[in-house]
């Protein structure tokens, strides 16, 4: 037997076993089957495109260690015109990874959960793709939020968690509102310093009040006012 004949062997044996043995595809992978593919943009074609201002409480500050306990959608136009809201108590795997820090701004606790009501986590991603579904229809959604690269984090892994893909719901480019406003020549990062500079009601800091939706609803008056700022600017009418 020949060398070359020899070596042909092994690569098939070697391909052969590798699809054998071949990790499976997850099935959160598998989901992004199922995402639209965009063939407009906001710009050419605003009617066809949607905003849901998301926010979302958390057990603490690290994706996939800690967990979402809360959820809040705030649904708009590209104007931001609100069009539905969705909330959501949603009850973590692993509550005992609740950071103080944490626990003081959304005042999360299992009894206090227990008490008010609350998803598990599949609960809750099935309830969010519903509400999509019921309110977007056809149109292409751009997620938006407030240091938005946190809260489309958490929903990455509460959603991968379920075989699901956020992906299948939004637009892969996400929006952050202080990246708006920095363009606008508005530095301020923290919340509060940002809604007194946009003239806009603060959110509240009550951990008892503090949630997913009053962050949404506190991120959609800042968009606005984001806009409205714009639109001064530049001489024209909104």
């Amino acid at each position: 037997m020949t060398y070359s004949i020899i070596m042909h062997r092994i690569v098939l044996i070697f391909l052969f076993s590798s699809s054998i043995f071949a990790d499976p595809v997850p099935a959160f992978i598998e989901a992004l089957d199922s995402a639209t593919f965009a063939t407009s943009t906001p710009a050419n074609d605003p009617d066809d495109w949607l905003m849901a201002h998301v926010d979302v409480e958390t057990t603490g500050l690290v994706p996939g260690y800690h967990e979402m306990i809360d959820v809040g959608i705030v649904m708009t136009d590209l104007d931001g015109n609100e069009l539905d809201r969705l909330f959501l108590r949603i009850m973590p795997n692993h509550p005992d990874r609740a950071q103080p820090g944490a626990v003081a701004v959304n005042g999360f606790s299992v009894g206090r959960w227990n008490e008010l009501g609350f998803n598990t986590p599949l609960q809750a991603v099935r309830k969010i793709v519903d509400f999509h579904h019921r309110v977007v229809r056809n149109k292409h959604v751009l997620f938006v939020g407030y240091n938005a690269w946190f809260d489309i984090s958490f929903l990455d892994h509460l959603f991968r968690d379920q075989g699901s893909s956020w992906r299948a719901l939004y637009h892969y480019f996400v929006l952050d509102l202080p990246s708006m406003a920095w363009s606008l020549g508005i530095r301020d990062l923290a919340g509060q310093e940002m809604t007194a500079k946009l003239g806009i009601e603060r959110e509240t800091t009550d951990p008892l009040e503090h949630t997913g939706i009053t962050g949404a609803e506190s991120n959609v008056s800042a968009y606005r006012a984001l806009l409205r700022i714009k639109y001064e600017k530049s001489g024209t009418s909104q």
